[in-house]
């Protein structure tokens, strides 16, 4: 691959991704086989003004062999030095970049009981680094770069090397980093997706309406909800962008305000495992009931890690019309498929969707209408032939998705 490139990325995502300040301090989670790529990005790090970048590898190879191999309760046990060091990167206002790249049936196979335990210990072990994450006490982003076991789902019936040119071509193109000027790409499409934040704050819809094949739902917002877009603040005002790609404008549903039925339209990768064709039935805002062609045991396991995982936490919005639905490629990756088409997130809710959320107990954004869960996992459920109307709090009713496209 063309190192040219490559630096040219890195520096996208160091620049506008996390907006490195100087004499700021870098972590990267990376798995081992990107590690080249994670090299160029801490190289543009330093140059930026970095004062230490710090890498740590994931090895799936070793994490298949714990599956296979480790006792029962080796998966009880929560990884406390894990949580203790993030905590302590986030006190010192460390940025943190996430490259998100993985076999998607690494697991498949796997007892699934083993995956539900240990994504709960890990998951409960780290809230507070989530909880940092997730209510922007410092930059985070979230990439990726294509790996041999991936390329090869997306494109099965070319070569591996013909199907790691054609993902990275893809993933080069999504993310704009093919342009003569990716910042300045960038700028103005973070400007688009504001204009279209801006519009749903001012309307301040009550209910949104969907329709689609599969899908009758009914989502109450929170009286005080926001919603945010692909360029985000922290709370020292330092902006960056979570996501890249990112294509959706979102916020959060009321916890007990979603009532009806809805039907994924893309796969979801959930704990080396792809969960497909599902559907759930929602009752005051709690998934009560549902199906899955495939992975089921998988979205069972993940809907029992606490209480808050059978009610949802996000609403996003994406038009059909978006570089990455427009590549006809299912990526078998959630970074990109949720950015290919609305969504909705089982658990936690971002408290960062939430007027005066800065200076809110736990307690306190649960009342507001904020749901509480271990886990946050995207899930897709936009379409060609979605549509969404939107309810104000005076009662009007405005279209803002028809044939799964941006009516605004």
């Amino acid at each position: 691959m063309n190192t040219e490139i490559l630096k040219k990325y890195a520096e996208l995502v160091v620049k506008t991704g996390i907006n490195l300040q100087e004499k700021q301090q870098l972590f990267i989670m990376t798995p081992l086989e990107c590690a080249s790529f994670a090299r160029i990005i801490a190289e543009k790090a330093y140059e930026a003004g970095a004062i230490n970048v710090i890498i740590d590898y994931h090895d799936e190879n070793l994490e298949l062999i714990k599956y296979n191999k480790a006792p029962k309760e080796s998966f009880e046990k929560e990884p406390k030095h894990l949580a203790l060091s993030r905590e302590e990167l986030v006190k010192e206002k460390t940025a943190f970049i996430s490259i998100s790249a993985r076999d998607p049936e690494l697991l498949s196979g796997v007892d699934s009981d083993k995956i539900s335990t240990l994504a709960k210990t890990t998951n409960k072990a780290l809230r507070n680094f989530s909880n940092a994450l997730m209510s922007n006490e410092v930059q985070w982003c979230v990439v990726s770069i294509p790996t041999k076991a991936w390329a090869k789902k997306v494109f099965p019936s070319i070569s591996e090397d013909e199907a790691l040119e054609k993902l990275w071509n893809s993933i080069f193109s999504i993310v704009r980093v093919d342009k003569e000027s990716p910042v300045s790409a960038w700028r103005e499409h973070l400007a688009n997706l504001k204009a279209r934040k801006d519009y749903l704050n001012e309307k301040n819809f009550k209910y949104l309406y969907y329709r689609s094949e599969g899908t009758d739902l009914t989502v109450e917002l929170p009286e005080d909800h926001l919603w945010l877009s692909g360029e985000e603040d922290t709370k020292d005002g330092i902006k960056f962008v979570a996501n890249m790609p990112t294509e959706e404008v979102f916020t959060l549903p009321k916890r007990d305000g979603v009532n009806g039925y809805v039907t994924s339209k893309k796969p979801l990768i959930y704990g080396g495992n792809i969960i497909d064709n599902f559907k759930l039935t929602i009752k005051d805002g709690k998934i009560v009931d549902f199906t899955a062609e495939k992975g089921e045991e998988i979205l069972r396991g993940l809907l029992d890690i606490d209480e808050g995982a059978r009610y949802l936490g996000e609403v996003a919005l994406v038009g059909y019309n978006s570089p990455i639905s427009n590549s006809g490629l299912i990526f078998y990756n959630t970074l990109f498929d949720e950015n290919a088409s609305c969504h909705f997130a089982f658990g936690e809710a971002y408290p960062s969707c939430l007027k005066g959320s800065g200076n809110m107990t736990k307690e306190e954004l649960i009342e507001k209408g904020a749901n509480d869960s271990l886990t946050h996992v995207d899930f897709m459920v936009g379409s060609a032939e979605l549509e969404i109307i939107g309810e104000t709090r005076t009662g009007e009713r405005v279209d803002v998705f028809k044939a799964g496209e941006w009516v605004i």
